[in-house]
């Protein structure tokens, strides 16, 4: 199993995406180091926000849940260079994503954050000097940052990082129900590109990588999701206020870890009438915390992908769990 962990909602940055930072959470009703104590052993765990770092006690949630999980890694913006730094001397295991939505112009616009790449990328490059492994940063993909990924993923390669790829979503998470792409073959297109330079890689991870940026391509198209979404049973969210939910697109909540202990949420009655609602959700999300899981679950489907890819050298159509064409 993994979980999403939302430690705030107070952001210090102002996205255009995201309206989350108009929605903070006040720091005396977030959950404590102490509500996650009776979470089940994870895999994965992803600490995210608004941005972590604002949070005084993250080493204390941090302390909690590399007894619970395999892997965390802890999504930031990058800005709180030095606070990053003294988590990752204290926790050197610990993976870090630095969320930079293009190159300095689109990023500080898109992000509100005067020299919110300038702080990033520093960030990045001390983590780097430090001899943190798991690191790495990522784009949410727009109309106005489209022409940015292409570099963006060479800077990554360059500096041996992780790249990672997401889409403007809508959803009560975001506050935002009007992210539109004008667009989204300009998106699709450089989405392919990146699937094809990935392929050339002697990187297996990035092979299915491949596949998964062609699934983000299908998305941004309006296609229909490649694989079951199945949240609220191999992944959960939890959000600052101890909800635990199936994701962070689902508003519904299967009951609250300031009021019960894990287990018993999620194997109550609520539990089971929000798995009902995820079987007949219609987003279509194509989300790293949820596809993800799904790809390991459903193995066989990215890695016939791959196999063909690699053997004739192309860029097969993807297709999914039940050899669905993407549309």
């Amino acid at each position: 199993m993994e979980g999403l962990i939302a430690v705030t909602y107070r952001c210090n940055a102002h996205c255009y995406m995201c309206n989350t930072w108009q929605h903070p959470t006040e720091p005396a009703e977030e959950l404590t180091a102490q509500d996650l104590r009776s979470l089940p052993n994870l895999k994965f765990a992803n600490v995210t926000g608004g941005e972590p770092f604002l949070r005084e006690d993250l080493g204390e949630i941090i302390e909690v849940l590399r007894g619970k999980a395999d892997r965390i890694v802890v999504s930031t913006n990058g800005y709180y260079t030095d606070r990053v730094l003294e988590l990752a001397k204290r926790f050197p295991e610990l993976g870090f994503r630095v969320s930079l939505e293009g190159l300095p112009a689109a990023n500080d616009e898109l992000r509100g954050l005067e020299d919110g790449f300038d702080h990033g990328l520093r960030t990045l490059l001390r983590l780097r000097a430090m001899g943190v492994k798991d690191i790495g940063f990522g784009i949410t993909l727009s109309d106005r940052n489209a022409d940015d990924l292409l570099e963006l993923y060479e800077l990554a390669d360059a500096m041996g990082l992780e790249f990672a790829t997401a889409a403007v979503h809508n959803s009560y998470y975001f506050h935002k129900y009007d992210n539109v792409i004008a667009d989204p073959e300009r998106i699709a297109g450089n989405l392919e590109e990146l699937a094809r330079r990935l392929l050339k890689t002697n990187r297996p991870k990035n092979w299915f990588r491949a596949w998964f940026n062609l699934g983000l391509a299908n998305y941004v198209r309006g296609g229909q999701r490649l694989l079951p979404c199945e949240v609220a049973t191999d992944v959960f969210f939890v959000d600052p206020l101890g909800e635990v939910r199936p994701c962070n697109a689902m508003e519904v909540s299967m009951g609250s870890l300031k009021e019960q202990p894990f287990e018993e949420i999620w194997s109550s009655e609520r539990a089971g009438k929000v798995r009902c609602a995820v079987e007949s959700c219609d987003k279509d999300c194509w989300m790293i915390g949820s596809v993800s899981p799904a790809m390991k679950k459903y193995v066989r489907v990215p890695a016939t992908w791959v196999v063909k890819a690699k053997l004739t050298g192309t860029l097969p159509p993807v297709t999914g769990l039940y050899g669905r064409p993407a549309r």
